[in-house]
Order: C-alpha cells, then structure tokens, then sequence
C-alpha cells in the first residue's frame, strides 16, 4: 500500500488561492454565489475549497460530475470509494479522471467495497497512478490516513478511515471499540483538536445512517466514536442516493445511537442554525456517477435526516462543494448538467 505523494500542486494551490494572495483577491473569487456576501470570511487563515463524491463509474453520468467538479475548480477532491466497478479497469479510470482534471490534480482516494476486495480493481493500484497529493499525509493512503490542509498553520484535518469493508483476505478492518484503528481515528481526531485546528472532517465509504437499501455498514462503535468526538462533518457514499442528517449527538438523554430507529435525544436542539460543537452531520454523497437506489422516506432512520435525494425523488448525480475558513463551513450539492436537486447548509464556529 502506498504511503506518500508529492504535494507540489497543493503547496502552489494554498499559496496561490488561500494564504498568500490579498483579501480583496480572495472574496472577489468567493463573492460567486458560494458564500453570502453579506457574511465576509476571515482573512487571516484563507479557505479550503474541496468537493467529494462516491459510486462513481466509468460512463456519462461519471464524465459529468467530474465536468462539474472541473468547473467548481477546487484545491482537491476526495472520491468516497467504488471507482471504475470494472475489473482490471484501474488505468482507464485514472486515465479518464487525469483528461478532466489534470494529471497533477489532487484526486484523493478512499477505497470502496468495490476495490478493497479487489473484484473490480485493487486500491492500491488505482492509487498508484492517482496518487496522494497533499503534503504531510499521516498513515496508509487509499485505506487509513489523515492530513491538515493547508500543511502550514491548517484550517482542516481530513480524516479518511475503512470500516465496514471485506478486503483480499475476506476480512474487515477492526474498527470496534478498543481497536487499534478506532484508537487510531480517535487519536487523530483529539490530535487535531489539541492542535487547535478549527474543522474536523472524517471521510469513509459506508455510512451508519441511511435511507437507502443498506444498514449500518460502518459499524455503530466507530460511528458513536465520530458523534461523541463532535467531529463536524462525516462523508460517505455506498448507497447512491444524496443524504444528509441533522447534527447527531451525544449526552443527556442519547448516551449511544442505536441505529435502526430515531432517538429525538440524539438530534441537536437548534436546527436552524447550525453551530461548531452542537453536533456531527453525516452527508452521504453517493452520486459520482451510478445513481439509482431509492431513499424510503417512511425508513425507521428518516428523523435524522434533514435532507434527500433519491431515484424515486428529486433523482441527482452530482458532488458536495465545501469551502471551509476559520469561521465557518460552507457546503453545497451541486447537480450535474440535467438535474436540479441542490441542498445546501451552513456550519458557523461559535
């Protein structure tokens, strides 16, 4: 498995687009409808412009939202796993992402079931010709690995884990309480906290909380870790269907969520703001691509949920645009050509 990648293009993006450029530079690129101009960012630490996806494929729909993520020009993007869901098509994937992107754009990757077994390509060869290139990269990349962006003085610690996945040997990581990978997530989520690093985010395939087909993939130890850490915001795919929950959190009457039902002690009070702290959302954003799983609004989950969309409602393909600043974090779904699905929510630093 590979470890590092050259971080040249991201140390020039963050220099060019974040912390070295003027003010008045800055919020005339951001002043484009992806912030409220009434609100202006904090100069003083730039901003972190990502986007992320999974379930993506090799066809149009996959060629489309790679168009959209080309247009939205961000520092990076992470793919939540189930790439090219072809065998031994690993090259013609990174082929297809480079002709979009660029060969030297930051295409992170997180595996999916559909290359951590290897039935549908092996991550780590899709990984070594989409490789990591964000500096300072901590773990094993592609599997289990973190990284603060920007490298110097980080507005964010991207944390990307696997729970939840048969891998070659027929076997799970171990993320259950205790595990060496659940002490190893925790440990990068308290580290970024002690670092005084304003945003943490966790990335991973499969989701806990669905409204789709499948149940809780992930496991509910690793997820209940992420919830009572108040990670801020979790990313998943697997399910190809656009998903996102209210803040879920710990405390009081909701010591540990149970997936399978709603607890109402387990949502945040004060939906409509969002604030740091309140609470983690988990956005599931399998819609790279593939498409086609339904949501069930009548789902035993669907309380949590504040936000959807599925093949039998509003149906999307497309990618969650984040731009993060040390005050706030800002996202939105934005659809691919011939869809007109959007979600959009606001976390603001108290």
């Amino acid at each position: 498995m590979l470890e590092k990648g050259p971080g040249s293009r991201m140390e020039w993006v963050m220099a060019s687009r974040g912390l070295r450029i003027s003010f008045a530079v800055l919020w005339a690129l951001l002043c484009t409808g992806l912030v409220s101009c009434q609100q202006q960012p904090s100069p003083d630490r730039g901003t972190v412009h990502f986007t992320a996806s999974g379930d993506i494929g090799m066809g149009d729909g996959a060629r489309s939202v790679l168009d959209v993520v080309s247009r939205l020009d961000p520092d990076f993007n992470i793919a939540l796993g189930d790439l090219s869901y072809k065998a031994g098509a690993e090259k013609d994937f990174c082929r297809m992402v480079n002709r979009k992107l660029g060969a030297e754009f930051p295409f992170e990757l997180i595996t999916g079931n559909h290359e951590s077994d290897g039935h549908d390509g092996l991550i780590d060869t899709f990984a070594g010709c989409l490789p990591n290139r964000l500096p300072g990269l901590h773990g094993t990349y592609g599997v289990q690995w973190y990284v603060d962006v920007p490298q110097e003085q980080p507005l964010a610690r991207i944390i990307l884990i696997s729970p939840g996945l048969k891998f070659q040997d027929g076997n799970e990581l171990d993320y259950s309480r205790g595990s060496d990978r659940w002490k190893w997530t925790k440990a990068a989520v308290v580290g970024a906290r002690d670092a005084g690093i304003p945003w943490t985010l966790v990335a991973m395939h499969a989701p806990c909380f669905s409204l789709g087909k499948y149940d809780c993939v992930a496991g509910p130890d690793i997820t209940n870790l992420l919830v009572g850490e108040r990670v801020d915001l979790v990313l998943t795919a697997h399910e190809h269907v656009y998903q996102r929950t209210h803040q879920l959190v710990l405390g009081g009457g909701c010591p540990w969520i149970e997936p399978g039902s709603t607890q109402e002690s387990c949502l945040a009070g004060a939906r409509d703001q969002l604030l740091q702290g309140d609470g983690t959302i988990f956005a599931g954003v399998g819609t790279g691509g593939l498409g086609g799983h339904q949501v069930n609004a009548g789902d035993p989950e669907a309380g949590y949920f504040a936000s959807w969309s599925g093949a039998n409602k509003d149906p999307a393909l497309g990618t969650l645009d984040v731009q993060v600043t040390g005050d706030r974090l800002d996202a939105r779904f934005v659809p691919a050509a011939g869809y007109s699905f959007t979600d959009r929510f606001i976390i603001a630093r108290q």
